[in-house]
């Protein structure tokens, strides 16, 4: 109870000075508040100047730096990025260029090569060619020889039946021819 007593005593106390204070414009503060409030306002934009702005400052400057840093360091970026892009498009046409001298050198190989079959093929031709008219001419020889061989047998049998008769020239001749077209008649060897 001793609160309530003492709110009910704060009231009559305030209830005379109440009265003064309708004549105090509610709007105005007192002339001493203004003071105060002057006098403080004052107070704190000295040390807002003197500590508040220099921190502020310096804050907003090292961030503007770290932007300017960024900055910088994205145009390096940037220009890092546009060389190595030049010089991946230069390899690329450099491996470009090089993959159709390469495909032309395959192309020049494979003439070259293909001339030199062509070559050894004719080759391999005319030796073929040599060894069979070499084969033919020795074949031909063979039977040349074999013919002579021949030739000479019937001319010794000839011989011998002419030897076993003996008679006159044109029995001679007429015994050849007929002896010579019988040959001619058997074929050669038998």
């Amino acid at each position: 109870m001793s609160m309530l007593a003492s709110v009910l005593h704060a009231a009559q106390e305030v209830a005379p000075h109440a009265a003064e204070t309708e004549k105090v414009n509610p709007i105005l503060p007192a002339m001493n508040e203004i003071v105060w409030g002057a006098i403080s306002f004052l107070v704190l934009l000295f040390f807002m100047v003197k500590k508040g702005f220099p921190a502020v400052k310096k804050g907003m400057d090292a961030r503007a730096e770290k932007i300017r840093a960024s900055l910088a360091e994205a145009d390096k970026a940037k220009d890092e990025a546009d060389t190595i892009l030049e010089e991946y498009r230069r390899k690329l046409a450099d491996a470009s260029t090089e993959a159709a001298r390469i495909i032309e050198a395959a192309r020049q190989d494979a003439d070259r090569v293909r001339q030199e079959l062509r070559k050894q093929a004719e080759t391999e031709v005319a030796e073929i060619r040599e060894r069979a008219t070499a084969d033919i001419n020795a074949h031909v020889e063979r039977v040349k020889a074999n013919l002579r061989t021949e030739v000479a047998r019937l001319t010794i049998e000839l011989a011998e039946k002419v030897v076993e008769r003996n008679l006159d020239r044109a029995t001679n001749m007429a015994l050849i021819e007929s002896f010579i077209e019988q040959a001619s008649r058997q074929p050669a060897g038998s």
